[in-house]
């Protein structure tokens, strides 16, 4: 399209934080230690040649060092997660793109991003996950197929833009319509980014044309990034890895977050958000793509490649309730007396967190974690002072004198709760792994 192409081959991808932990597919996984943080020095190496280079013949998919992830409410974007069906697509000329909006709607109309600019604009702070999000965890149970995430594959940003309530209206659909008069009831995405799932052809997902039309659901046409941020530092125990200050108030999305314009749909799935919008279709049916028919379902662990029947689930939208410790790998070493537990709780559909529960016995005793947000304002969960769209973080600290294992556990203000096991929710693609989070903690008794 003008002003926007997307590249047929990987020579054009723009640089990323080095401190990210690559990953592959999950049946081509990168050597070891470029997945996990174990041998800094020669991981930093090697990844600034690669993250720097176009040495990349797959789509490039990447998360943060978890301690970097949850170390601000407000997630930097080189280090909110990465994920890529394709080549990164490339913006010639801004003032030439532009966003088609047609379909089952009283007068289509083109949208520059001036008209779009026009219209006012919204801040809403909302946490996007991949559906992926902990696949590595479910893999070990059984085999499963899909990029293989450990836990960072989240962020929480402030996203900028237009709501798409108010460009809908720009084609004759008001607000709160569930069905056009020509019969539209979805809202499709169309990226100009392409994908071999769609046979060469362009990403795309579709939401409900009643949530588009919801002021309240807060979807956005997304211009902007955390560009209302004075200042916010990612501070880093690595020597290795840099801090990173944000000091621009108005900040565009990047290149691997859709620039120059994304849909941000909060409190779903991340697959749902398409980045570098090309169309906007209102359609009778939902959006009949790959992403939408033929992946990110949820089926019983009796479903296998063999016998699975995609038309009989619906596409996942709202993802549940997830709960993940970031202070401690999975396995980790630790000097015996206090140590501080912490990490994140989200959930979909606008649910707030109502409780984490800590256990640094196995799960035979509980605490609660202390919860927050914004600093110096008290989290209460679904409460206006709240973002309704956005995780908490949380934060406990315990005496810990033996080698034990350590369990986090989260509750959203639906009483929604997550399975003890991860057995209990294997699934062939490895989605929507919400299992109780456990890292083991081995203690170690110096003599000096």
């Amino acid at each position: 399209m003008p002003g926007l192409t997307a590249p047929a081959d990987y020579s054009q991808e723009p640089p990323r934080h080095p401190s990210l932990l690559i990953n592959a597919k999950a049946t081509q996984p990168l050597p070891f230690s470029l997945r996990f943080p174990i041998f800094p020095k020669r991981r930093f190496l090697i990844a600034t040649f690669l993250l720097f280079s176009s040495v990349f013949q797959e789509p490039f998919n990447a998360e943060p060092p978890r301690a970097a992830l949850a170390a601000s409410y407000v997630t930097p974007s080189d280090f909110f997660y990465k994920r890529n069906h394709g080549p990164i697509p490339v913006v010639e000329d801004v003032n030439r793109y532009s966003v088609f909006v047609s379909g089952l709607v009283e007068r289509p109309k083109q949208l520059f991003m001036k008209d779009i600019w026009k219209l006012p604009k919204y801040n809403v702070t909302a946490t996007l996950q991949c559906a992926g999000n902990r696949r590595t965890a479910m893999s070990k149970t059984r085999t499963v197929k899909g990029v293989g995430w450990d836990v960072s594959a989240i962020g929480n940003a402030v996203w900028g833009g237009a709501k798409l309530s108010d460009v809908l209206e720009l084609v004759g659909i008001p607000k709160l319509t569930s069905v056009t008069q020509f019969g539209g009831r979805h809202v499709e995405f169309v990226s100009v980014d392409k994908c071999k799932e769609e046979n060469g052809g362009p990403y795309k997902a579709s939401i409900p044309l009643s949530q588009a039309t919801n002021p309240e659901a807060d979807v956005l046409l997304a211009y902007e990034m955390n560009g209302e941020l004075a200042q916010t530092e990612c501070p880093l125990e690595s020597s290795t890895l840099t801090p990173l200050i944000l000091l621009s108030k108005s900040n565009p999305l990047n290149r691997d977050h859709g620039f120059p314009l994304r849909v941000v749909v909060p409190g779903v799935i991340g697959a749902r958000s398409v980045k570098w919008l090309e169309n906007i279709n209102i359609i009778e049916e939902e959006c009949q793509g790959f992403f939408m028919q033929r992946d990110y379902k949820m089926f019983p662990s009796s479903v296998n490649w063999d016998n699975i029947n995609w038309s009989t689930r619906r596409p996942q939208m709202d993802f549940p309730v997830q709960c993940v410790i970031c202070s401690l790998e999975d396995v980790s070493t630790i000097k015996p007396g206090k140590v501080k537990i912490s990490g994140y709780a989200a959930s979909g559909g606008g649910r707030g967190i109502e409780r984490v529960d800590v256990s640094v016995d196995g799960g035979k005793t509980w605490m609660e974690a202390s919860r927050f947000q914004k600093s110096g304002v008290p989290y209460i969960a679904d409460d206006a002072s709240s973002d309704k769209w956005a995780w908490v973080l949380f934060e406990v600290t315990a005496d810990i004198l033996h080698s034990t294992e350590i369990i986090a556990k989260a509750v959203d203000s639906a009483a929604n709760v997550q399975p003890e096991k991860v057995e209990d929710i294997w699934n062939l693609r490895g989605i929507l792994n919400t299992s109780w989070h456990r890292v083991k903690v081995q203690a170690t008794h110096s003599n000096l």
